[in-house]
């Protein structure tokens, strides 16, 4: 991981949130529209706070996360049911 620019009060931009976490700026961009991911501010622009970031993460492994994917099955499962019922077979 590269150096993050952390402001005095904790802040990170997306690019180091996703470089933090591990994630792509896209997916941080994303969960952000879908109202999921790790909590941010934005003030002109998006903006992260350390403690948040942590917070988020360990809450996320306390909980057991599924990964990517066992979502992204559970997704396509969700879509093929809801198929299999719109077609009312």
């Amino acid at each position: 991981m590269g150096a993050l620019n952390v402001l005095p009060d904790g802040r990170i931009d997306t690019k180091g949130a996703a470089t933090y976490t591990g994630y792509t700026v896209k997916t941080l961009a994303m969960w952000r529209s879908q109202g999921k991911g790790p909590p941010f501010v934005k003030r002109g622009r998006v903006w992260y706070f350390i403690a948040d970031l942590d917070a988020w993460l360990r809450e996320g492994a306390s909980r057991g996360a599924t990964s990517a994917a066992e979502a992204k099955r559970e997704r396509r499962s969700a879509k093929c049911d809801a198929r299999t019922t719109a077609s009312g077979a």
